[in-house]
């Protein structure tokens, strides 16, 4: 019989708790600039707020599970994973498939008391996640990095589909293009620094297949379309804008002066530390201005 903190650990390292609050504030970047922009006040969408962080957590945790479910036999390779209780045997096949289902169902199901477009948001990113990712491109492309962000930046959108069905307005568009971009980045840094990991588990990551300087090109050229990308924050906010060409041009700017080809684990760590600065200051920027835009009516 597992006691609380063993089941704890493995519902954990399971449904990856970590990416799940991780990816809940961008959903709660494009949801709080939603109300903005349409005028809602603070208290007139509580339920569909709640409903919101309820079924995109759900939905993200059922990806995780079937995300390890499906990749036990390349974890077990890999030093970050092997200890997954996926590998380990501390949680069965089935249980974990139950589970995973079960929160999708329940996830798809909360959002869709919001919008049906929120719901439909929320089982296309965990299907691009477990279908077109993990099954198929994560271990047969080198590009399988680019295809896996298209399900990492769904969480704006669901957010703001939660609250207005209406996902074509120039401001959401640019923090969508700026979640698929800034991901690039983020996953090559680790993918260097993960190297022999992803070498022994046969897993085409760029860095492995490509090399490191094809791995640095294409990092400046992703970072430079986000920089443009944040132009689009500006039909909505000059200062969102802003923040996000300061933000974009920092990070290119130390992509290019700590870059050294001798040392490629130093380089990829500034990289990865700034990604998550990125994304933490980005993200938080737009939820504190949408925030207060509602209080004040700005």
């Amino acid at each position: 019989m597992k006691n609380y903190q063993e089941v704890k650990h493995i519902l954990k390292n399971t449904v990856k708790t970590g990416i799940v609050v991780s990816n809940l504030i961008p959903m709660f970047a494009g949801l709080t600039l939603a109300m903005f922009t349409y005028g809602y006040g603070l208290t007139e969408k509580i339920p569909e707020m709640i409903l919101a962080v309820i079924g995109t957590a759900l939905i993200i945790a059922s990806a995780g599970a079937f995300n390890n479910l499906y990749d036990r036999d390349i974890d077990a390779i890999m030093e970050r994973t092997k200890v997954r209780p996926t590998v380990t045997g501390e949680i069965g096949f089935k249980t974990t498939l139950w589970l995973g289902i079960i929160m999708m169902i329940i996830g798809v199901g909360a959002l869709a008391f919001t919008t049906w477009l929120a719901a439909f948001l929320g089982f296309l990113g965990l299907f691009l996640y477990v279908v077109p990712y993990t099954m198929w491109s994560k271990r047969r492309t080198i590009y399988n990095t680019e295809i896996g962000s298209l399900s990492g930046a769904v969480p704006p959108l669901i957010g703001w589909a939660a609250i207005e069905p209406n996902i074509v307005h120039p401001a959401l568009l640019g923090l969508f293009v700026i979640a698929i971009l800034w991901q690039m980045p983020h996953f090559y840094a680790i993918a260097i620094r993960r190297h022999d990991d992803y070498k022994a588990a046969n897993v085409p990551m760029l860095p492995v297949v490509k090399g490191i300087r094809r791995t640095y090109l294409q990092t400046n050229f992703y970072l430079i379309i986000m920089i443009l990308a944040s132009f689009l924050l500006g039909t909505l906010s000059i200062g969102l804008m802003l923040v996000g060409l300061l933000l974009g041009g920092l990070w290119l700017i130390l992509s290019i002066t700590s870059y050294q080809p001798e040392d490629s684990n130093k380089w990829a760590k500034s990289l990865f530390l700034f990604s998550l600065l990125y994304m933490s200051i980005m993200f938080m920027t737009i939820i504190i201005y949408s925030l207060m835009g509602i209080i004040f009516k700005l």
